[in-house]
């Protein structure tokens, strides 16, 4: 579990230095512990341009990954849906660690365009969580970088490089294919 917690937190540090590269001046605020939005799937708050933004993190730490797992159940064992599904965050900012990129998912317009797509599409896969004595189980949609990048309007990725107080941010086409950059 400390690995995950590790890579959630290094996630979370990143996606709040692409959000600073992408609105200097602009303030983000880490609401994780509140549960006010914890039950709303916002992770950050983003004041910028006199809005206040939702912002969902997920952070990936497999390495070379060319595909989101988008979680459509959050617990299988007590049925819980997945934040890719019930986050009422504006934006889903994705951090693959091992490839050093963070996507910016406009979260309505992917949400809508997943559901829009044929059943079957996407693979579906399991992962198991231990916390403590328990175990549950996690469902998510395999879904296709290139593809989501391509076919959803204000997706965008980024190169991001460096110490996490201090990145080297770069915006990449949507095409561009992930790169290992350790």
């Amino acid at each position: 579990m400390k690995g995950v917690l590790g890579a959630a937190e290094r996630a979370v540090q990143l996606a709040r230095a692409y959000l600073a590269y992408r609105a200097p001046g602009s303030r983000v605020h880490d609401v994780q512990g509140d549960p006010r939005f914890q039950h709303r799937g916002v992770d950050l708050l983003w004041e910028v341009d006199g809005q206040v933004l939702g912002v969902e993190v997920k952070g990936d730490r497999q390495p070379r990954r060319t595909t989101y797992f988008l979680e459509v159940i959050s617990n299988l064992e007590k049925q819980t849906p997945g934040c890719f599904l019930y986050s009422e965050a504006d934006a889903f900012v994705y951090v693959f660690l091992g490839q050093g990129e963070v996507h910016h998912l406009p979260l309505q317009k992917a949400r809508s365009w997943f559901l829009a797509q044929p059943s079957g599409t996407f693979q579906v896969k399991h992962t198991h969580t231990r916390i403590g004595g328990d175990l549950y189980t996690t469902v998510g949609a395999v879904v296709p970088v290139e593809r989501l990048l391509a076919e959803v309007d204000g997706a965008a990725r980024f190169r991001i490089e460096g110490p996490v107080d201090g990145p080297s941010i770069t915006p990449l086409p949507a095409s561009a294919r992930a790169r290992s950059v350790g």
